[in-house]
């Protein structure tokens, strides 16, 4: 004698694979719930990965904050930095230059010389480590901005083939206003730039910053960019990154109109709010695929419900109540729910944890580049499973389930024992 409720054992027995098309629909019911179960699953972890490794990225190569001085450079930024210092929340404070320059290698017989324009950052290195990990990340060379030192990104690198020793002509804003000046003078005059050797190659985990970004020292920049000892602003690292947009506050209270304060949300605010809208509506669009198993076994238990008319009416005749045979078709959409939610749950496990390596064989066997880091910004697929995400996902689609079994469960407990047998 089965110690289970009668509910649930007549369910299971009914769930038995048959080779009838009600099985067929169920099946199909629990393989829609699955995958849409595991594809929300690898898509909300995907983009939970992209919007955390995005943050870590910004805040290992940016600062928290950003102080600039309204309407020209900033000429006593060391006493203002010492202000700075003392706070309790301030980690680092460090000064910088940056602004665009035009680069050329040094070309020769084997090779032409390569141009770019990237962004020149100028620090001074024992402040910068303390607001960023440039020093940390680099792969190749030293952090060595001594002289006309210059260290560059990975992929700005691989871009001009350059090497640790090899030399860079760069013309800052300084030079194009000379050969301007000349120009418009019709001076037949030559306009020499600066030769940089590059001394390091660093990797900050993300494109934008390895391919975009040549950093020197702030003494260097202050050249190029004829501020003698001023400079564009002040980075600022807190013990928190997210007490920034309270902090900046009370710098604003304190500094007036004379500052600008940037937090490091705003200056990212674009690419982080978009990642949050586009998680929100990948995870609607992809519950209509739950929505459609559900449906599915909608499908399934309308045919249950009529293939089992007699003995609805048979069990409604000894006794059985309008609750008790709800039950029964209730526990099947249960069934298949836990089924399909668990599979899906396992799936996506799966799916995640061998992600990059099914992407490394794609690229291997097609040789097309599924995730190219030029456009996404970094090297392998990034994802971080958050249970509440799970969660969520696995409990609403099995409740959906659950909704997908009421009306042929209502209808069933409402048969009347002699329309059930008339036809019998």
């Amino acid at each position: 004698m089965s110690r289970l409720p009668f509910e649930l054992f007549l369910a299971l027995r009914y769930l038995r694979p048959k080779r009838t098309f009600v099985s067929i629909i169920t099946l199909i019911s629990i393989i829609g719930v699955a995958l849409g179960v595991a594809v929300l699953i690898i898509v909300i972890s995907v983009m939970s990965g992209f919007d955390h490794d995005l943050r870590d990225k910004i805040l290992g190569f940016n600062a928290h904050l950003t102080i600039t001085e309204a309407g020209s450079t900033m000429k006593n930024y060391s006493r203002l930095a010492g202000q700075l210092s003392k706070s309790k929340v301030v980690k680092g404070v460090s000064p910088f230059v940056f602004g665009p320059v035009l680069v050329e290698t040094m070309g020769d017989t084997n090779r032409p010389a390569l141009q770019d324009a990237p962004m020149l950052r100028g620090i001074d290195p024992v402040a910068e480590s303390k607001v960023s990990n440039i020093s940390t990340n680099l792969v190749v060379g030293s952090m060595d901005l001594s002289g006309h030192g210059v260290v560059v990104g990975l992929d700005f690198a691989s871009n001009l083939h350059l090497q640790v020793g090899d030399h860079l002509s760069i013309y800052s804003a300084r030079e194009i206003k000379k050969m301007k000046a000349a120009h418009d003078a019709k001076k037949d005059e030559a306009i020499l730039p600066e030769d940089y050797e590059v001394r390091g190659i660093f990797d900050a985990g993300y494109y934008e910053y390895n391919a975009r970004v040549v950093v020197t020292s702030l003494e260097n920049a202050q050249d190029l960019y004829d501020l003698d000892d001023s400079v564009h602003g002040l980075f600022v690292m807190l013990d928190d990154p997210y007490r920034a947009p309270a902090f900046k506050k009370q710098l604003e209270k304190a500094f007036g109109l004379n500052y600008y304060v940037t937090t490091w949300m705003e200056q990212n605010s674009g690419i982080l709010n978009a990642l949050i809208v586009e998680k929100n509506v990948m995870f609607y669009l992809l519950f209509f695929i739950v929505l459609v198993a559900a449906l599915c076994i909608l499908s399934a238990q309308i045919t249950f419900v009529i293939q089992k008319t007699r003995e609805i009416g048979m069990l409604k005749a000894l006794g059985a109540t309008k609750l008790q045979i709800s039950g029964i078709f209730l526990a099947q959409s249960a069934i298949i729910g836990v089924i399909g939610v668990a599979s899906g749950f396992g799936l996506g496990m799966l799916a995640l944890t061998y992600r990059n390596g099914f992407l490394h064989f794609m690229n291997r066997m097609t040789g097309f580049e599924l995730f190219p880091a030029s456009v996404y910004g970094f090297g392998e697929l990034p994802a971080l499973i958050l249970p509440n995400d799970v969660a969520i996902i696995c409990v609403s689609s099995f409740f959906i389930c659950i909704i997908g079994g009421v009306l042929p469960a209502i209808r069933a407990g409402r048969l009347k024992p002699v329309e059930a047998l008339r036809y019998e």
